[in-house]
């Protein structure tokens, strides 16, 4: 099963999410990047129905196939820029 980790960072003078190497859109605080985050990934779980699907290979070729709507990743929210709790 495929995994998708959705990974809180510091983006263009805000905060952001980024999934590999693609940045979502700038939010202006980190918890607002957080939200967006975990929505995300909580959508990224929902189940849909089988589609045809097109996409292009990092070669420049494209493919098309069927997509079982049933098959979604894992997901979680990585938050590194969290502070950590303090000591009471």
């Amino acid at each position: 099963m495929a995994h998708v980790t959705y990974d809180i960072v510091e983006h263009d003078g805000g905060y952001a999410y980024k999934v590999g190497d693609v940045f979502s859109e700038t939010f202006p605080t980190h918890q607002a990047a957080l939200d967006a985050a975990t929505a995300a990934a909580q959508r990224q779980q929902l189940g849909g129905r089988d589609e045809a699907i097109q996409y292009q290979d990092s070669k420049g070729a494209w493919h098309e196939e069927q997509a079982d709507g049933g098959d979604r990743p894992e997901t979680d929210v990585e938050d590194d820029l969290a502070e950590p709790a303090q000591k009471a």
